[in-house]
């Protein structure tokens, strides 16, 4: 039990866990990891009607095992305060203390306010010594901060029928006209029943947040009079973003309530979490809270530099034991109290990088997929069942590491992405193309994984959307203010005749095909598909493919919103109508790979034809004229668990075509003569295919012809 004290002036012992602020019965007990350090204070702060912040200092009475506690009376939840520690100052070790620099609690569950004056917030001065500039006023405060009220249980939606749409909370909402104008671009707003109702008719069964954890903005973008826009720069890895929240303050209650009423919609809740590296950049960057603690113990570190990985200046050392306990503590905290139900990871392969070696370049730290923090992910019983997506790479050519994590292990794949995208662009062959829809076994077949390992996407927030990925044949994102630098160049993108916005009704037809069939490939193929939030509705950034950060004081409505007024119609009625296919259709999404098996009717699971209808030649794989691919898949025995194999699905057969107009013999075994019904067609507005004179179905005979033209995706089932 932790002794109280009837001064808080004088801290008590306290106790060394948990770490972070922990509001008791009469005060708040603080447990802070600074080893180094020789002394750490709680610094209690009171801002005056000036708006002038005055600080209490409490030095922390106890050390335990590295850990500065002590128990503070006569304080509660939503007291304010920052952290100042001192030590040693040896720059060639890492050690930066500095007590003039007020810090963020790295466990604070809220934090108030924003940076300040970016010198003020250097360590070092002039000549390279601590400074002597006090930071009190330019950092932001940390908050004493509750349980949150328990949100309503998830779905636990299985990953055969999981659909996610990647979504920017700001953006999404900041514009939609079903959403009260005060919740607009907030949790709240994202948890409204207009938003709900469209997700769900979308087909939607999670939605992974940019990143939410409060996020402050890199000392290079606020030169240039900028913020972060996704949140990909952490300032405190337990507390919701504030900016989200419609009531200042109320971030905490208002992130629980927008999950609760996800999950009561039977929508899971996935967050895009950023523990690869922080907001403090390289030591030449602002202390804001771990560097002004225990930089050692947090980040990779070369004669006291930092190592960067990540292209963001700085690495956590994940296979360190405050870094791990940092980031396993960080997960238990969203996935428990806070209900979310999993997590992607950005820039993953950081994670798996757990033991030092040394090159020809120097320090090599190479990924091992039993890294600790990895390990402890898997083993973890309370993380180990919420859904784990990996983005498998990082800044350097080493961490590309697709298909390279355990099998716990969901995975962005990029490869499907690139090569989806080049097909009908005119590029990849069908080859590739086939590997891909049919779940990149090539990728994820060995280590017990299945084809649901493979996050499918075609855009996501990192590129461009859908609908500039066929109007624009380059980058233009000279708005960011890096000289149009930023950002890749290798999209494999189209702009069917004219750079940019246009009115022509045959290029805007042409762009539309495209993007339907660019859609319709990613919900119909094998593997869970990701669609980025606004694609649905033909969104546009105008050309920019790395839309990161927003001049400083830009309005949410403004920041890259989603613009709902002018939604395409047809486009949202289209992914509905392919969403609805997919989830009907377990034939489509089973959880073993196809591997040329007999099924019960003697027939393999799936099997390749051409454009004539025969199979497709050896030598067709490869060949770059080939534009054509059939894929006819085999219903007699679907391998999902709990399917009832005795009862038969329908089969299924899918067209893709990319090239000029070709006529397109339906393909099937020689046993194959039962009829087909066309359910999706891309080159129709809203999928369906066109009505036959007598109102009837689109069924076709089993060698039926079809023809087709440009980017093209047919869907058939079995009649």
């Amino acid at each position: 039990m932790v002794p109280v004290s009837t001064d808080h002036r004088s801290p008590s012992p306290g106790a060394a866990t948990p770490l972070g602020a922990l509001p008791l019965p009469g005060g708040v007990n603080f447990a802070v990891h600074a080893p180094r350090a020789t002394d750490v204070w709680v610094c209690l702060v009171d801002v005056d009607e000036a708006g002038v912040r005055h600080e209490q200092r409490l030095r922390l009475p106890t050390q335990t095992a590295g850990v500065h506690h002590g128990f503070v009376a006569g304080i509660g939840e939503g007291t304010r305060y920052c952290l100042r520690a001192a030590g040693p100052w040896e720059p060639e070790t890492g050690l930066r203390f500095n007590e003039r620099k007020a810090l963020v609690d790295p466990y604070a569950r809220r934090i108030d306010g924003a940076l300040g004056d970016g010198a003020a917030l250097l360590p070092y001065g002039e000549d390279g010594g601590p400074s002597d500039v006090d930071s009190l006023a330019d950092i932001p405060l940390s908050v004493v901060t509750g349980t949150p009220p328990a949100p309503e249980p998830g779905p636990g939606v299985p990953w055969d029928r999981t659909v996610i749409c990647e979504v920017h909370v700001g953006s999404y909402t900041a514009r939609h006209p079903g959403v009260p104008e005060e919740l607009r671009g907030t949790y709240l707003g994202l948890a409204q029943p207009a938003v709900l109702e469209h997700l769900r008719r979308i087909g939607v069964t999670a939605v992974e947040l940019l990143p939410v954890q409060a996020c402050l903005t890199e000392p290079g973008v606020r030169s240039r009079g900028m913020r972060n826009h996704w949140g990909y720069s952490t300032g405190a890895y337990f507390a919701p973003d504030p900016r989200y929240a419609a009531r200042p303050g109320e971030e905490v209650e208002e992130f629980t309530a927008m999950v609760s009423a996800l999950h009561a919609a039977g929508l899971e809740v996935l967050m895009d979490v950023v523990y690869n590296h922080t907001a403090e950049e390289s030591v030449a960057g602002p202390s804001l809270a771990w560097r002004g603690l225990d930089a050692p113990g947090y980040y990779l570190l070369e004669n006291g530099d930092d190592l960067d990985y990540t292209g963001c200046g700085n690495t956590v050392d994940c296979a360190s034991p405050a870094a791990l306990r940092m980031v396993l503590d960080s997960l238990r905290l969203f996935a428990g109290e806070y209900g979310v139900d999993g997590f992607r990871f950005d820039l993953a392969s950081v994670l798996g990088r757990g033991r030092t070696g040394t090159g020809p370049q120097g320090p090599v730290i190479p990924f091992d997929h039993r890294a600790p923090l990895l390990s402890a992910i898997a083993a973890d019983p309370l993380l180990a069942s919420r859904k784990l997506i990996a983005e498998p790479w990082d800044a350097t050519g080493e961490g590309y590491r697709v298909g390279g994590f355990p099998a716990v292990w969901a995975e962005w794949n990029d490869r499907y992405r690139d090569t989806v995208r080049s097909f009908f662009a005119g590029g990849s062959t069908v080859g590739d193309l086939a590997s891909r829809v049919s779940g990149s076994q090539d990728l994820f077949g060995a280590q017990g994984r299945s084809p649901f390992s493979s996050i499918n996407f075609v855009t996501a927030h990192d590129g461009f959307t859908a609908r500039d990925l066929v109007s624009y044949e380059r980058k233009h994102n000279e708005a960011n203010g890096e000289k149009n630098r930023d950002g890749t160049d290798n999209n494999h993108s189209v702009n069917h005749g004219f750079e940019g916005g246009t009115t022509d009704p045959a290029i805007l037809a042409a762009r539309a095909a495209h993007v339907r069939a660019l859609l319709a490939t990613l919900l119909l193929s094998t593997g869970t598909p990701m669609l980025l939030g606004g694609d649905e509705l033909g969104h546009t950034q105008y050309g920019n493919n790395n839309a990161y950060c927003v001049p400083l004081d830009t309005p949410a409505a403004d920041a890259f919103a989603v613009d709902w007024d002018a939604a395409d119609a047809d486009l949202t009625a289209f992914v509905a109508r392919v969403a609805m296919v997919r989830r009907a259709a377990p034939v489509l999404r089973q959880h073993e790979f196809f591997d040329g098996r007999a099924t019960q009717d003697g027939e393999p699971d799936l099997a390749w034809f051409a454009a004539d209808g025969a199979e497709m030649p050896g030598d067709a794989w490869q060949s770059p004229e080939v534009r054509t691919l059939q894929a006819w898949v085999d219903g007699s025995d679907v391998r999902s668990p709990g399917h009832d194999r005795a009862v038969p699905e329908k089969d299924a057969l899918i067209i893709w075509h990319s090239g000029g107009d070709a006529v397109v013999v339906l393909g099937g075994p020689e046993t194959c003569t039962h009829g087909w019904e066309l359910i999706v067609d891309t080159s129709q507005p809203g999928g369906a295919p066109a009505d036959r004179p007598d109102g009837g179905p689109a069924v076709f005979g089993s060698r039926a012809e079809v023809t087709v033209s440009g980017p093209t995706v047919l869907a058939f089932q079995q009649v």
